[in-house]
């Protein structure tokens, strides 16, 4: 039989604000823990038909955190049978945070797989399904494999999503009380299902409750990573030759102007500021069909620049109704960057055919990603390769966005402490830590950098010519 009280230890923990927390939680651990003895005693049909009782009292009433006591000691209970494993104190402790909407920093080997298992049985009882996000397929498909014998002992479902599913294939495991996936799949379905026309051919259902394992790395490291659904564009083959031709013999007039070079040539002219300068400014813009910014990556054509252009494509107006959707301006002040901004060697190679990015911080070649909004295919025009077919953006959203959607956030990780302001000002998550169920008697060591590898290895040699 388990313990009637949390374990002594856990009393008298960490500093200030983090010691209030953890003893303002022991109470509900005293509270599990005491339903334990009963439940022990039910047959398997009695613990699973727990499930519809606390279903029932729901519909009556009673909020969850009426029912947070009973329910995690009936998980615990049935981890106990179909895994033979009895959540801890401190498991238990850490389920508590994640139902409460925090992120609960747990030591590597503290099982925190385990740990979700209660908070989701008992925010699953409301019957609008609950999320535990995964870094890779891998581990969404072992979590759903090692818990899902609890649920179902439980009388839950349990559904898992990955890389390669097709629709059809999603929906029913959105349809489960538990879906175990990505971020990246969660977000991506997030966006396919805004695209559909129809509710019934969505696969999603509520975001109510999600809880994210390795929460730092998604939520801060991959904050600002964009999702994107990217679908054809229409064909503009013949524009981007076009437009690399008139570009190409502008450059050969030095008809160009860099920027910084225009900002200091007007500074020099009309000293101070206001109308006088602008109108320097647009004076000596005149002379020149466009002006760039290495700095920047960018470029734009002047009055001068489009009256020519509009002349050497036989164009009257780019602006026409008849013409406008042919977006004769963006075409070739993207050929303008290509000509004079990317430069090859430097910002890309071209290697059997194709233009290749090369990563401007790392020297590294970034095969298969291609620059947006048709830099590339100028790029391939002023190569002069085959112009591959151009993307659009048809959806979009950040992985930190797409979170916020959530009613209810949670999270685990091991390492959580160190980011709590920013956890709490993007996401107004807390973060609580959780003691270990036995002392540490691990022994950590402080840091030490080295200026090369050659130095380091040198320095792990004596390392282990000292200890052995």
């Amino acid at each position: 039989m388990g313990l009637l009280q949390p374990s002594t230890w856990l009393r008298g923990l960490f500093g200030s604000r983090n010691d209030r927390v953890i003893k303002g939680l022991l109470p509900l651990v005293a509270a599990v823990n005491a339903f334990e003895p009963a439940f022990e005693r039910l047959s398997d049909e009695a613990l699973g038909a727990k499930t519809a009782e606390f279903k029932t009292r729901l519909a009556e009433g009673k909020t969850l955190d009426e029912i947070l006591p009973e329910a995690f000691a009936v998980a615990r209970e049935a981890a106990k049978r179909t895994l033979g494993q009895r959540l801890f104190d401190v498991q238990v402790l850490g389920g508590v945070a994640l139902h409460r909407g925090a992120i609960a920093e747990m030591m590597t080997g503290e099982g925190k797989t385990l740990t979700s298992v209660a908070p989701a049985y008992l925010n699953a009882l409301t019957g609008r399904g609950v999320h535990i996000v995964t870094v890779n397929d891998y581990l969404a498909r072992r979590d759903a494999a090692w818990n899902g014998p609890v649920f179902g002992a439980l009388e839950m479902t349990v559904g898992c999503i990955q890389s390669r599913m097709r629709s059809e294939e999603r929906i029913p495991q959105y349809q489960a009380d538990i879906t175990y996936g990505t971020n990246s799949e969660f977000g991506f379905d997030y966006l396919r299902d805004n695209m559909k026309s129809r509710i019934e051919d969505q696969c999603q259902r509520h975001r109510q409750f999600a809880i994210i394992d390795e929460v730092d790395s998604i939520l801060i490291d991959e904050a600002r990573t964009p999702l994107i659904i990217s679908g054809p564009a229409e064909q503009a083959t013949d524009r981007y030759y076009l437009a690399d031709r008139v570009v190409r013999r502008w450059k050969q007039q030095k008809k160009g102007m860099e920027k910084a070079e225009l900002d200091e040539l007007v500074d020099k002219t009309v000293k101070g500021v206001g109308p006088e300068k602008e109108e320097e400014r647009l004076r000596i813009e005149q002379q020149y069909y466009y002006v760039y910014s290495e700095k920047g990556h960018n470029a734009y054509m002047t009055e001068a620049g489009i009256l020519a252009a509009q002349k050497e494509l036989g164009i009257p107006d780019f602006y026409a109704i008849e013409v406008m959707n042919d977006n004769w301006p963006h075409h070739l002040e993207q050929a303008i960057r290509a000509h004079v901004i990317y430069e090859a060697e430097v910002a890309y190679v071209v290697k059997e055919g194709e233009v290749i990015i090369v990563d401007e911080f790392t020297g590294r070649l970034m095969e298969g990603r291609r620059w947006s909004d048709g830099l590339h295919q100028a790029v391939e025009a002023k190569e002069g390769i085959k112009i591959r077919e151009e993307n659009q953006t048809l959806a979009t959203v950040t992985i930190q966005n797409f979170f916020r959607l959530y009613e209810k956030l949670s999270g685990m990780t091991g390492t959580a402490l160190t980011e709590a302001a920013e956890f709490f000002k993007i996401y107004k998550l807390d973060v609580i830590v959780i003691p270990t169920n036995r002392p540490l008697r691990r022994l950590a060591h402080d840091d030490r950098v080295f200026l090369t590898e050659k130095e380091k290895w040198n320095a792990v040699v004596g390392e282990v010519a000292d200890t052995h």
